[in-house]
């Protein structure tokens, strides 16, 4: 697992080896998985296929770069994708999902316009989230927790730049 997998090795438990053989890498809308317009086994498979499959960072003609945060893996994008009604060449990933990296808007003006909730807003940081889908469903005596979040935040890493994205996370419990 390249460098991407500390971001993602908890979906890849969740994995059979089939899994990252059968993602298409024709068949990704990063743009549906920035705006949690995806659920959680499309941005699984993706993510098992990115993290394992050798050659799957190049074979979608991405640049990793050096993000500055040793919580985020970034890269830049062979062409711009539209997210959020603005442009981005930039994404990284967290520990569970994209972000698009975005100029000329402020956090909080974005997390507006996008109805997400503040968690924490000073001069120095922005966080927000936004609920998409939760869900739990039992089988079995085991539960299955399925949460998707819209989340806007600023990050030291990255002044300036505004950071806009989907968390996806599922928890057996």
């Amino acid at each position: 697992m390249h460098g991407l997998g500390r971001y993602l090795a908890p979906l890849v438990l969740l994995a059979t080896p089939a899994d990252s053989q059968e993602f298409d890498p024709a068949s990704l809308d990063i743009a549906a998985l920035i705006e949690c317009r995806a659920d959680i086994p499309a941005y699984n498979e993706f993510a098992i296929w990115l993290s394992s499959a050798p050659g799957a960072v190049e074979a979608l003609g991405w640049k990793k770069i050096d993000s500055g945060n040793p919580f985020l893996s970034q890269y830049e994008l062979p062409a711009k994708i539209h997210v959020f009604d603005r442009e981005t060449e930039s994404i990284v990933f967290t520990a569970s999902g994209p972000m698009a990296v975005l100029d000329g808007i402020d956090a909080p003006d974005l997390a507006k316009e996008l109805g997400v909730i503040a968690v924490m807003s000073t001069p120095e940081k922005f966080l927000g989230e936004k609920v998409v889908v939760e869900t739990t469903e039992k089988t079995d005596g085991l539960a299955l927790s399925t949460k998707i979040t819209l989340n806007v935040s600023t990050v030291g890493s990255h002044p300036a730049k505004t950071l806009a994205g989907c968390s996806y996370t599922f928890d057996v419990h």
